[in-house]
């Protein structure tokens, strides 16, 4: 477990910015929602779209995010059982 690669965290900066960014979108997404001619009802078809598609974005978002580290738990798992077979065969164990 010597050679973990080292996890990059993103900056505050990014943070901000990722931030800032989808909450622009989303007034600019209501707005136009609010200023669209055309019927209350297509105005609300339109909103009840756009949460659903910032909804399925999120959760894609965390279901691929979940998966990732899970697989990378595994791996880790599998490295400690590696290294441990390795250092009982150095010692000339049994196994």
């Amino acid at each position: 477990m010597a050679n973990q690669p080292n996890l990059v965290k993103n900056s505050n900066a990014w943070n901000s910015f990722t931030l800032l960014s989808f909450g622009i979108a989303i007034v600019m997404s209501a707005g136009g929602i609010y200023f669209l001619e055309a019927s209350f009802a297509a105005k609300g078809f339109y909103a009840m779209s756009a949460l659903m598609l910032v909804h399925t974005a999120i959760s894609a978002t965390k279901t691929v995010r979940d998966a990732d580290e899970a697989s990378r738990m595994v791996n880790k798992i599998e490295d400690a059982r590696t290294e441990k077979l390795l250092m009982e065969m150095g010692r000339g164990g049994n196994i």
